[in-house]
């Protein structure tokens, strides 16, 4: 079982370098906990370097305004990685007739890549940065558009591979949840966010021009998501901190209160080992 912190001044000592989510962790979407940015503040001011690393299929400069402008202090990091940043080398990469599977205001993932917006009917690859409504829409309202993608056999790239997020209260869908369903329909998805490798890569290179050379046992990993935050790090080999109060809260919370016995099940049936836990940043 994770060891249960009260603070991260706990165990900031044995680390050179945090890499933290952002949503879940930082804030809600709603508005930002602010315990959270006080405690990447003081880490950084302890000498640690923090660099946010999250699913936003948002380049950087996108969301570093956007978190601003829920309240999470420009104190609290020193770089921002974003799952937009490193898809973009996977748009690049592929065919330039795309088919865009998302928000308006995920538009700015294409810009200055080559790529043409273009029917179904013309597109030689699918590029998903989430529902084009994730208020009223679900991942299964997409169900029959990508069917027909599917068979087409088109690639699939997807720029956010959080299955969902809260917002406030809420879980909202993301495209992860639709490249789901893409492979259910037996086509490969092209994904480079957390769990995958290029993120992390990523992540690691722009703590490395801040801070100087490091070893990886000196890295934390903080965040909330099973399938993204702790698979990914783990599988990168560095410590996680995981934050319980997540997503993932319902299996073990009840009346504000964290079941540590149903928490330690929950942990084990996902195969999952974060050094250090706590129901909150702080």
């Amino acid at each position: 079982m994770a060891q249960r912190i009260q603070s991260f001044r706990d165990i900031a000592a044995q680390y050179d370098v945090v890499l933290c989510d952002v949503w879940g962790v930082l804030h809600n979407g709603v508005e930002a906990f602010s315990h959270a940015s006080e405690a990447l503040a003081a880490a950084r001011a302890a000498g640690l370097t923090v660099v946010l690393i999250t699913n936003s299929p948002r380049p950087h400069p996108g969301v570093r305004v956007q978190i601003r402008g829920l309240g999470v202090a420009d104190e609290a990091y020193d770089r921002i990685v974003t799952s937009g940043d490193v898809t973009r080398a996977l748009i690049a990469e592929g065919p330039k007739k795309i088919w865009f599977i998302g928000a308006e205001k995920d538009l700015p993932l294409l810009d200055g890549l080559g790529v043409t917006e273009v029917g179904m009917e013309e597109a030689e690859a699918v590029v998903c940065a989430g529902l084009r409504d994730d208020e009223r829409e679900t991942a299964e309202d997409y169900r029959g558009e990508l069917a027909i993608l599917a068979a087409r056999k088109l690639p699939f790239i997807c720029a956010n591979p959080d299955l969902v997020v809260e917002r406030g209260h809420r879980l909202i869908p993301c495209a992860g949840a639709l490249a789901v369903i893409y492979e259910t329909l037996g086509v490969a998805t092209r994904i480079a966010g957390k769990p995958h490798r290029p993120i992390y890569e990523q992540a690691l290179a722009e703590a490395r021009e801040v801070h100087g050379a490091f070893d990886l046992s000196r890295v934390i990993a903080v965040g909330d998501g099973m399938p993204t935050d702790v698979r990914g790090a783990e599988a990168f080999g560095l410590d996680v901190l995981y934050i319980s109060g997540g997503i993932h809260a319902q299996h073990y919370v009840e009346g504000g209160r964290t079941d540590e016995e149903r928490l330690a099940a929950f942990l084990a049936a996902e195969n999952a080992h974060p050094k250090w836990w706590m129901p909150r940043l702080q």
